[in-house]
């Protein structure tokens, strides 16, 4: 089986033609190809399929084999890699998500090639069913939990995906891995949270360190750093107009009337190769 090895922000992915190939099992197929030691290695899988609703449908799973409903910095792979392989012939489309309809836009070189891929990632939804949080609030804006006697002070939202946004003084003073990976799996997060942990260098800039539900520690997470620009304006941190600088990465995050999304930035293909076997 073909396999194209992709990156956006040091967010890595595994792409495959769903046209091409039938394939039965994504979990396991997500298990297989992403391991780093025996496989290709990668934070998750992507494939592409037909839709009945949009030019193209991006399928994508977490390397713990879990079905992700959106991801930012794959679909920016994921649209770089279906318009360089012919499956989609024009450069403004849409994508169909978990997450609903996404519109794209590319921005092409000389010879064609994608250099940046923009994504209306849509609007936010803040409410605490929706997202989901097991707190007695609407809005889940700078509330306080406990972790291991720590108090954390944290925003919650659903991008795509559910979001916790955390915002501190020295990002290179957090231990990133302790704390995501007990945030994640709090009880007040029934379906998990990805967790992010923001720097604000000023109000056009941020830095960004992601704990990904279902992926672990990270180099970049779009859908995280849409949500932190949107916690950070609602906050009176950040303006409409960030640039994110991810562990892996950078990309622009700009906000527009209620809350609408759009998010920008590149996207490069590794390699591709062949799977002889899975397994």
């Amino acid at each position: 089986m073909e396999f194209t090895k992709m990156e956006a922000a040091g967010n890595d992915f595994v792409v495959f033609d769903g046209f091409k190939y039938k394939i039965k099992d994504y979990s396991q197929l997500a298990l297989k190809a992403c391991d780093r030691h025996f496989s290709v290695g990668a934070d998750g899988i992507l494939v592409c399929e037909a839709s009945d609703v949009a030019d193209i449908k991006m399928v994508y799973y977490n390397s713990d084999g879990s079905r992700g409903e959106m991801c930012g910095n794959g679909i920016r792979c994921f649209s770089k890699y279906v318009y360089e392989k012919g499956l989609v012939d024009k450069k403004i489309f849409t994508v169909e998500t978990l997450a609903g309809i996404k519109t794209i836009w590319l921005e092409t070189d000389s010879e064609n090639r994608v250099k940046t891929v923009r994504v209306n990632m849509g609007k936010p939804l803040f409410e605490a069913k929706d997202i989901p949080v097991e707190l007695d609030r609407e809005r889940v804006i700078e509330e306080t939990m406990d972790i291991n006697g720590q108090k954390i002070v944290f925003s919650s939202l659903l991008v795509g995906v559910p979001h916790t946004v955390i915002f501190v003084d020295d990002i290179n003073s957090v231990d990133v891995n302790e704390l995501g990976r007990k945030i994640e799996v709090h009880p007040m997060f029934p379906r998990k949270t990805n967790v992010n942990f923001i720097e604000v260098v000023d109000r056009e800039n941020i830095n960004i360190y992601t704990w990904e539900r279902g992926a672990g520690r990270t180099l970049g997470c779009g859908t995280g750093s849409c949500a932190s620009v949107v916690v950070g304006n609602i906050t009176g941190k950040l303006n409409n107009n960030v640039h994110v600088r991810t562990e892996g990465g950078e990309l622009e995050v700009q906000l527009e009337e209620d809350f609408e999304i759009y998010m920008k930035g590149g996207a490069n293909r590794i390699c591709d190769g062949v799977f002889y076997q899975l397994g």
